[in-house]
């Protein structure tokens, strides 16, 4: 083996042709809108030659293909698959490709998957607020076993709610830890069964002396939260073709973004206000034998249906990352995230934004009651606005992204208008008019929600090529802090200044967060290593095809001087 220009090259055994070594990193650079960074292993695949009669045209046409996508490297001029060498992954799937294998292939199982995975995220986060938009009933009913202080009393209540921001914190590591050495299946299945596990110990708290099981049930469900969190890009990576990565993520939020609306939406509904205790406690009741069936059910699916891998990648990037795997320094990783300026203020930022929204779900039920008395349904009607805005905000987003690529100005310009949002939501809720406050809900959920992939995207982009998955697990707990530190701040300001005062301090948050985001480079890290490597396979084929007309020069020269004799 000798060494070229951009790395390792070898003769081609075949056609003697001059061929370059492309590493796994430069293919995974290379597909820059599908897999960044879940593997830094190094594969050697040879790009041959396709002939010196196609000449420049080919090599034209090779390289338009390659700005879309790989399709060329499956095979070399014989059709004979160039990748053939193979590691054991450690979750046990690494196909070795022979002839008759296919490389690549996306299948129509994916949506399955995916569309298992949002029912089950929904579930868990319908778990996370469909008690905090009745908080007020909720306080009524345990009054008994909760503090006699009004101030503690309302945030033992919001705790229900704080307890998943809580958990998160400490639990992210270890969970992205199991999810990269056990892989997708076992952390599904462990949340599902956590996730179930807090819905039928709910069932045993209707009492109001047990306050204290409805938290531990809450708990449990709060620990089942960090196997879902951390899943949309793992199973868009794992599942998904490089030009659905974004949508697919973005779907994976759509169903946690779901669950939040069923969460505002039912709970009004089925445990209305009541002077009877009595009458609570049934209703309640019933909510909670609904909601452990339902998670039952899915539970008992996720065990059935779903799977790891699928039998083939969906895309290069896997194919290559799955044969040659290797342990990755998760310490190492987390130490080259912190040392990236850009992902520190954007993990602040993300933080800011997403922590706002987690303090207006959590306290929307006295920001709506305090102008809008007796109004328990129509707060969790706003409630479903808002999350309803959100999905259209996450998905068009997502789209957005896929097609434009513009991480920077998509993240500040959502960021911008979700405090405009938030403002507007502010002065509006003075007028007395519902159906404004509706308009203006709507408005900050699509900002405000649509901001959650742009996030995770924006992270993967600057980060590349680390791992997604730890990027998009460090946002989340910077979330998870603020939307304690905010919630907890708001649920004070309400009580001391006013609903008003709260909702102006997450308007000035957000303007802050505002400010900060503006300061993160665009640094496209994913974009330019694709750019780079394009740019290696033309020199490639130059080199290539300079070296073929030298041979046929050399050829040709005797035969010339053969016929003047």
């Amino acid at each position: 083996m000798r060494r070229g220009r951009y790395g390792p090259s070898d003769s081609c055994p075949e056609t003697g042709v001059t061929t370059l070594s492309v590493t796994q990193l430069q293919v995974d650079q290379h597909t820059a809108g599908g897999l960044p960074g879940e593997t830094k292993g190094t594969l050697v695949n040879s790009v041959q030659c396709f002939g010196v009669k196609l000449g420049w045209f080919t090599m034209a046409i090779f390289r338009n293909a390659l700005s879309r996508s790989l399709p060329e490297l499956d095979t070399g001029p014989q059709g004979q698959p160039i990748l053939v060498q193979s590691k054991e992954s450690p979750e046990g799937w690494a196909p070795k490709l022979t002839e008759s294998s296919p490389t690549t292939k996306v299948y129509k199982r994916r949506w399955i998957i995916v569309t298992l995975f949002c029912l089950y995220s929904m579930s868990n986060a319908y778990q996370w607020i469909h008690l905090n938009i009745i908080a007020n009933i909720i306080t009524k009913y345990y009054n008994a076993s909760l503090p006699e202080d009004r101030f503690q009393r309302e945030t033992t209540v919001d705790w229900l709610s704080m307890i998943y921001m809580l958990a998160y914190i400490p639990l992210i590591f270890p969970s992205t830890f199991l999810l990269n050495k056990k892989g997708l299946r076992v952390c599904a299945i462990a949340g599902a069964f956590l996730n179930v596990l807090g819905a039928w110990l709910k069932v045993a708290c209707i009492s109001p002396d047990r306050f204290a099981v409805l938290m531990f049930a809450q708990t449990v469900c709060a620990i089942a939260q960090i196997f879902i969190l951390g899943l949309p890009a793992k199973i868009a990576a794992v599942w998904f073709g490089p030009n659905e990565v974004s949508t697919a993520t973005s779907l994976g939020v759509f169903g946690n973004q779901v669950g939040v609306a069923i969460g505002f939406l039912v709970p009004p509904i089925l445990v209305p206000n009541s002077d009877s205790l009595e009458q609570i406690g049934d209703d309640l009741s019933i909510m909670f034998y609904a909601g452990a069936g339902y998670m039952t059910l899915l539970f008992i699916l996720v065990i059935i249906i779903f799977k790891e891998r699928p039998p083939h990648p969906p895309s290069k990037a896997q194919m290559l990352a799955l044969q040659n795997v290797h342990e990755e320094h998760y310490g190492r990783s987390l130490l080259n995230l912190f040392k990236n300026v850009g992902f520190d203020i954007l993990t602040i930022t993300y933080g800011v934004n997403t922590g706002c929204y987690y303090a207006i779900s959590t306290l929307l039920n006295p920001i709506i009651l305090d102008y809008f008395p007796g109004h328990e349904e129509s707060a969790g009607q706003i409630g479903l606005t808002i999350v309803i805005a959100g999905v259209g905000g996450s998905i068009a987003a997502g789209i957005w992204l896929d097609r434009t690529r513009t991480y920077k100005g998509t993240t500040l310009g959502i960021y911008f208008l979700s405090m405009a949002g938030m403002v507007a939501f502010t002065f509006t809720l003075d007028l007395g008019l519902l159906w404004v406050v509706f308009l203006c809900a709507g408005a900050l959920g699509f900002f405000m929600t649509g901001y959650l992939p742009v996030g995770f995207e924006f992270a993967a982009e600057i980060t590349y090529p680390e791992s997604e998955g730890t990027s998009s697990g460090l946002l989340n707990a910077s979330a998870q802090f603020f939307g304690i530190i905010l919630t907890i701040g708001c649920r004070a300001m309400i009580n001391k200044v006013g609903t008003l005062g709260s909702n102006i301090l997450i308007s000035g948050t957000l303007l802050l967060g505002t400010i900060c985001t503006g300061f993160i480079a665009a640094d496209y890290r994913r974009q330019e290593a694709g750019k780079e490597i394009l740019d290696q396979m033309d020199n490639v084929m130059q080199i290539e095809i300079s070296e073929k007309e030298s041979e046929k020069s050399r050829i040709a020269e005797p035969r010339s001087r053969d016929n003047q004799i």
